[in-house]
């Protein structure tokens, strides 16, 4: 069978195209931004890549179009095979009847913190002989792909509550079925899909409707947007989890989150000295044991594996040092995201000077929803520089504003570099944030400190 997927390069759909390949079809696809990491994976896997979206890329029609939530109605590709009566399906549609079916799926929802719980449960599974399938929305570093069918039942599952087509709006989660759901925590996002807080969490009722009774839900402690959801009904067990708060528990957490020890309902389990940097990584953390501990793995295995981690791509990846310089990539684009992952490596590097970039680059930054939080997400560094381009709702000015002298704006990625060039010395720590390829910015910026 040939399936060609439009918008193939975006992290679900090019993991769909890796699960489609290792079923045995011949797959092909198409997209209009075309970068790494995941441009990589699909090369490596065999499938062939096109620029753009032309109707030509789909003659001879392939047996099934899979179509990705980026595209819409005149789009020539979506066009031309609504013309040309070309069957196509969603993504999520797709992986629910070709790899889900017959699975216990782990489904790892929420605001933030998705895809380093959805690899670190993974991880688990994996250091246990579970040899699980996983569908991430980012690359683990222990994996090195950010998809696999797996040789069991268990099968982990980043679930976006994005929706899922241009012909089906539901939240893309509600098809996945999980029998173990995890929902990190909830707040307003994707200003261009949903209204208001409540919009979204209707979405996520949806999702807690499909979890069967003999399954489990692991909420946080203390998250009152996620309690709002489960009172408009739950018919699964929960598990909450929390830092010193909550069924399963970190207590004893250092300051930039590295160790820490995990209780269940008051007794010791077990202790974690890992890799992993900030307080909202621990919560990743006891996230992930619940939902491990759900399938079988002790919290004594968990622990042990949890040292093991090597982290995922764009989530606190340190790129690159030149001359003393440290760069790291980060996938923040939230202010809630922004401050944990600030916070995380302040604690981790003390009073080293910390400069901050940011691409504002997320549908929701560019409407100006965070208008009245991102400058306080800001705060913790010393130095922070903001790339503004055309068409961005967000004042960056007003930003800059309330940040005083500490912030600047620049208008090019050349113009960043050159600042950083100018006044970054050794032993300074360059934290670039976007969720976006944010024009390969961390290779030329390692490239310019080197021939500086």
């Amino acid at each position: 069978m040939h399936i060609h997927i439009l918008g193939i390069c975006g992290t679900f759909m090019g993991g769909v195209a890796i699960l489609a390949r290792e079923l045995g079809m011949t797959v092909s696809g198409s997209d209009a931004n075309v970068y790494p990491p995941m441009s990589d994976q699909l090369a490596a896997a065999g499938i062939e890549l096109q620029q753009g979206y032309l109707a030509k890329h789909l003659d001879p029609a392939p047996d099934l179009v899979v179509m990705g939530n980026a595209l819409s109605r005149g789009n020539p590709a979506v066009e031309y095979v609504l013309n040309k009566g070309i069957p196509y399906i969603s993504g999520p549609q797709w992986l629910a009847e070709n790899v889900l079916q017959d699975k216990w799926v782990l489904a790892v929802s929420g605001t933030h913190g998705k895809t380093t719980t959805s690899s670190l449960l993974a991880w688990i599974l994996e250091d246990a002989g579970m040899a699980p399938g996983f569908l991430i929305g980012g690359v683990p570093a222990n994996f090195g792909e950010t998809a696999r069918l797996g040789k069991t039942p268990f099968f982990v599952i980043e679930a976006d509550e994005y929706d899922t087509a241009f012909f089906d709006k539901r939240s893309k989660f509600v098809h996945y079925h999980p029998r173990t759901l995890v929902i990190n925590n909830l707040e307003f996002d994707h200003a261009d899909i949903f209204d208001d807080l409540a919009a979204i969490q209707k979405q996520f009722h949806h999702l807690v409707r499909t979890v069967p009774s003999e399954g489990l839900l692991i909420t946080p402690s203390h998250d009152e947007a996620v309690d709002d959801v489960l009172r408009m009904g739950c018919w699964t067990p929960q598990q909450t989890i929390g830092i010193d708060s909550g069924q399963l528990r970190a207590s004893n957490v250092t300051d930039d989150g590295s160790q820490f020890d995990v209780s269940l309902e008051g007794e010791h389990c077990g202790s974690v000295i890992w890799s992993m940097l900030g307080h909202h990584n621990v919560s990743n953390a006891l996230a992930a044991i619940a939902a491990a501990r759900h399938v079988g793995v002790t919290i004594v295995q968990a622990c042990e594996a949890l040292s093991h981690f090597k982290g995922i791509k764009r989530r606190m990846e340190l790129r690159g040092e030149e001359q003393g310089i440290k760069v790291y990539d980060d996938f923040a684009h939230h202010p809630t995201a922004i401050t944990a992952t600030l916070k995380g490596l302040r604690a981790n590097i003390g009073d080293r000077k910390l400069i901050a970039i940011l691409e504002p680059r997320s549908n929701t930054m560019k409407m100006g929803v965070h208008q009245q939080t991102l400058a306080e997400s800001l705060q913790v560094a010393d130095q922070v520089i903001l790339l503004e381009e055309a068409g961005v709702g967000l004042s960056l000015s007003d930003i800059q504003q309330q940040l005083g002298e500490k912030a600047v704006i620049e208008t090019s990625i050349e113009a960043i570099i050159d600042t950083v060039c100018a006044e970054a010395k050794s032993g300074d720590e360059v934290l670039i944030m976007s969720n976006g390829g944010f024009g390969c910015i961390h290779q030329k910026l390692l490239t310019a400190l080197a021939q500086r």
